[in-house]
């Protein structure tokens, strides 16, 4: 368990695109971090591997884990072998994956049974946040299991927020991706307009990047758009999962979101086109094709 000098014993189970920063941010605020990935190789400077996630999560004090969807998630977390089966009494468990609302109540439900302490705490930000230090923690669960793994999240993120029990980290995700998919469309659909109407697209973007909708994704998306960079920081893949968990979490919550349907549209016309690798922003290419009009500028 706790290290020496008040440093902490840190699990990171995965070591993709978002786990892989975090750990290497754990290990620079001098906590004793082991990781462990279903893929050998994807090592950390500093940490130490395991081979097993039992073995990974031995006598530590926070085990955190960021998957890529639900499927992973129960593998890892609640089944044979997993997490559930292994943590260590006292030990605070995080999950800081986008999944559904539903399986994050399972585990919340499951750790509580074993009498296991439990966050929800999923992550704005990607690639580029994570190997920053630079994510936006969002967190549900009990306030004094939160101040224990606190030290640890903060090493990951720019800010942490408390957003109630269990389960509410996990919901404010999916309301917080709606709006990410919200804004992708939209800058799509405009940046499409003022090329049909014949307008410079760095020009228009300049104004955007003063006005009051500004926002770091039209700005930053809308140049990577007319370099033609898609490179993936996000999948696609990924936010079309995305998609429909927040229309699960809708349909549940009697809430109408007539405008995520539309997205998903596009997102599954950007799979169909053979985008599903790419960044989530290329769906703008499927906007653009159906225009039949070009927005990267040479």
């Amino acid at each position: 368990m706790s290290a020496a000098g008040g440093s902490l014993a840190v699990a990171v189970l995965g070591l993709g695109t978002m786990g892989r920063g975090m750990a290497a941010n754990i290990v620079r605020a001098g906590h004793d971090v082991t990781v462990w990935n279903r893929t050998p190789g994807a090592d950390v400077e500093g940490a130490r591997w395991a081979g097993t996630v039992a073995e990974a999560v031995h006598d530590q004090d926070v085990v955190l884990f960021c998957l890529s969807d639900d499927e992973a998630v129960r593998a890892v977390s609640l089944g044979p072998g997993g997490v559930l089966e292994n943590a260590e009494p006292g030990a605070v468990v995080v999950d800081m994956s986008t999944i559904s609302a539903a399986l994050s109540d399972e585990e919340h439900a499951a750790y509580r049974a074993r009498e296991l302490r439990f966050l929800d705490a999923p992550v704005f930000g990607s690639r580029g946040e994570a190997e920053a230090g630079g994510l936006w923690v969002v967190v549900g669960g009990e306030a004094d299991d939160l101040a224990a793994a606190r030290p640890v999240l903060e090493a990951v993120s720019a800010s942490v927020h408390h957003m109630g029990p269990a389960g509410s980290g996990a919901r404010t995700k999916l309301v917080g991706n709606l709006m990410v998919a919200a804004q992708l469309q939209s800058l799509g659909e405009a940046l499409v307009l003022a090329r049909s109407a014949g307008l410079d697209l760095a020009r228009v973007l300049d104004v955007v990047a003063v006005t009051d909708f500004r926002t770091p994704i039209y700005s930053g998306v809308g140049a990577s758009v007319l370099a033609g960079d898609y490179s993936p920081a996000f999948a696609l893949s990924l936010m079309r999962k995305d998609v429909g968990l927040i229309e699960k979490l809708a349909a549940d919550a009697g809430a109408p979101v007539p405008g995520t349907g539309v997205v998903r549209q596009t997102l599954d016309d950007a799979l169909t086109a053979g985008l599903g690798d790419l960044n989530a922003s290329a769906l703008v290419q499927v906007l653009a094709g159906r225009a039949g009009v070009e927005l990267a500028q040479g």
